[in-house]
This record gives C-alpha cells, sequence and structure tokens, in this order.
C-alpha cells in the first residue's frame, strides 16, 4: 500500500481530494503539521480559492514542500496546488496581496486568462499529452473538469505535459520529473481523473521501489 500525505493548509477541497486518492488505492493521511510528511511515499497538495492566502495558509509547509520536491519524492499539486508549485501570480497583485511568493520548485508564473470568451473557466475540456510522463499515461484526448481563472505559464516549455483550450490553449498538466501539477480537478474528473490518481499512486510506489 502507497502512503500519501495531504497537506491540510485551511483551504483545500480535502475530503474529495482524499475519496479520489483512496479509490485509486492509496492509503491517505490528512496531515496538518510540517513533521508529518516525513516518511510519506508521495505528497499531494490539493487547493482552491486565492493564490496569495494559498501561500499565506501554506507558509508553515514551504521548506518541507520544497525539500521533498528536491529530494525526489513524488509531489501532486491540484488546482490551486498546481499554482502554488510555481514561483507566483498575477493574482495575488489583483486581488490586492502584494507580490506573494509561491513555491518555485517549477519556475514560473500563473496568469489570467486574456483571450477567453468566459472567465473562469468553468466545465469539461479535453486534453492533449505533450510529452510522455508515467502519471498521464491513458488520458490523451479525455476530458477533466476545470474551475479557475489564471493558469500556469511556465519558464521552461519543456515543463507543459498536457494542454487544453479556452479561447488560448494553456498548460492543463505540469510536470519537471518527480513533480507534476494539475490544473484540473483529477477527484471530480471522473474515470480520466481516477486514472491520473492511480497513475500518481503507481507512481510513488515505483519511486519507493
Amino acid at each position: 500500500m502507497v502512503d500519501l500525505a495531504v497537506v491540510d493548509y485551511g483551504i483545500n477541497n480535502l475530503r474529495s481530494a482524499t475519496r479520489g486518492l483512496e479509490r485509486a488505492g492509496a492509503d491517505v493521511d490528512v496531515v496538518e503539521t510540517p513533521d508529518a510528511l516525513a516518511g510519506a511515499d508521495g505528497v499531494v497538495l490539493p487547493g482552491v480559492g486565492a493564490f496569495g492566502d494559498g501561500m499565506e495558509n501554506a507558509g508553515p509547509f514551504r521548506a518541507v514542500l520544497t525539500d521533498a520536491a528536491a529530494d525526489g519524492t513524488p509531489l501532486l499539486g491540484i488546482c490551486l496546488g498546481m499554482q502554488m508549485l510555481l514561483s507566483g501570480s498575477e493574482e495575488a497583485e489583483r486581488e490586492g496581496q502584494g507580490d506573494a511568493e509561491g513555491l518555485g520548485v517549477i519556475p514560473g508564473r500563473n496568469v489570467r486568462f486574456r483571450d477567453a470568451p468566459k472567465v473562469p473557466h468553468m466545465g469539461w475540456n479535453d486534453l492533449t499529452v505533450e510529452r510522455d510522463h508515467p502519471v498521464l499515461a491513458g488520458v490523451d484526448g479525455e476530458y477533466a473538469y476545470f474551475v479557475h481563472s489564471y493558469y500556469a505559464r511556465p519558464d521552461d516549455s519543456g515543463a507543459v505535459a498536457a494542454t487544453t483550450a479556452h479561447g488560448e490553449r494553456f498548460p492543463a498538466v505540469v510536470a519537471s520529473d518527480n513533480v507534476v501539477g494539475t490544473q484540473f480537478h483529477p477527484e471530480k474528473s471522473g474515470e480520466t481523473g481516477l486514472r491520473l490518481l492511480e497513475n500518481f499512486v503507481a507512481f510513488c510506489a515505483e519511486r519507493r521501489a
């Protein structure tokens, strides 16, 4: 059984994320302190809400999350959690929250939709896998559920693992070796999301071995 730590920093959708990971075959521990991440086979950072609030609440976890990423521990960011993997976001400035600093484990910035027919982008959209990653096996061309007004713009285009389009094409998944972020909600994306979570659980098991 793969042991996953789901980070509870106060503004995340823990119940649905936890249930989705359990359906994918993981033993899930919701952790409220940084020390509790020790020994986990993988770490999941779910999130909803504003970037600045997320980074402020997750502040105590910053060092342990960046250390986990550097040490090769699989790290999955979901929605806001994905955006928090980057270095910063226009949202913090727009919402008067200053220049909130992201985790920076995937260098880049989150930007607001400029050419979209409607903001926020809400609903189902298809995924185009741009490069191979174990977590994306079997999801090319499938549909996932999105709710967001900002999207990732990594400094390195090679970090874009899958895309979709809403007025403009943007990253649906970013990845850098053991670090993966999904702009969509796998736990709300039916069989497609379950497959991705199963892939992540298998990825954690493989890295542990």
